[in-house]
């Protein structure tokens, strides 16, 4: 599938799974626009993908715990657009440790404020510009650690909040947007490899069953999803994990 029509916002895009997202869309034609807590992160992902040849690409800095500059974020991109067909809600800050006195209070505010206020006040604030679209579709990842029942993750008790209150966000929000024709789809996914979306490792890196999951088959499960026709809600992906 080309992505040729399709407007993209992608959260946290400065590095990692966001950074990938960005550039293998990108590849396919999507016009991105991609934030990052600082400028300097995205406009560094936006140059990647201008070296590529793709022009098509905006950068944005976005604090998901501030909820001005995530109002800030959707205002900047409504100055270059009139709708956004695909928001991926990536952002969320992860904490490690099992032991709840490991972590400052600064650190749980901050892990639950981006991961679960931020998610909800990006969908908020780019809502008017998804209903602009005739193919809308919001696209959070979450994380295994937001199932019922999950313990096999090291990451703090706030992380598992952040997550459980993402869940139950796109949970209602699928249900109360359907009517509208936006498709609410949340991605649950183990720990997994992200290789550089650059290097020949992307290709290379082994896909079997005893393998760990890969970013390469979390971003085909989201073309896939994308491309479904429009009577298809696919609300969740879940994944076994090894």
């Amino acid at each position: 599938m080309r992505w040729d029509n399709h407007r993209v916002v992608i959260t946290a895009a400065g590095r990692d799974f966001g950074r990938t997202l960005a550039i293998r869309l990108a590849d396919l034609g999507a016009e991105v626009f991609l934030s990052a807590r600082r400028l300097a992160a995205a406009e560094r992902v936006r140059d990647e993908i201008r070296d590529r040849g793709h022009h098509q690409v905006h950068a944005f800095a976005c604090d998901l715990t501030d909820p001005a500059s995530i109002r800030d974020f959707a205002s900047g991109v409504a100055e270059h657009t009139d709708r956004v067909d695909v928001l991926v809600n990536n952002g969320s800050r992860y904490l490690d440790g099992p032991d709840l006195l490991s972590a400052t209070d600064a650190d749980i505010v901050d892990t639950v404020a981006s991961g679960a206020t931020g998610t909800i006040l990006t969908t908020r604030s780019f809502l008017p510009l998804l209903l602009n679209s005739d193919q809308p579709d919001v696209v959070t990842m979450v994380s295994a650690a937001g199932t019922p029942g999950h313990h096999r993750s090291d990451a703090h008790d706030a992380f598992y909040a952040a997550k459980s209150a993402q869940a139950g966000f796109t949970e209602i929000l699928s249900k109360r947007l359907r009517p509208q024709g936006v498709r609410v789809m949340s991605l649950y996914p183990p720990d997994f490899d992200n290789a550089d979306p650059l290097s020949e490792e992307w290709e290379t890196t082994s896909r079997e069953a005893g393998d760990a999951f890969t970013a390469h088959s979390l971003v085909e499960c989201i073309l896939f999803a994308v491309a479904q026709p429009r009577d298809c809600f696919i609300k969740a992906f879940h994944f076994e994990q090894v």
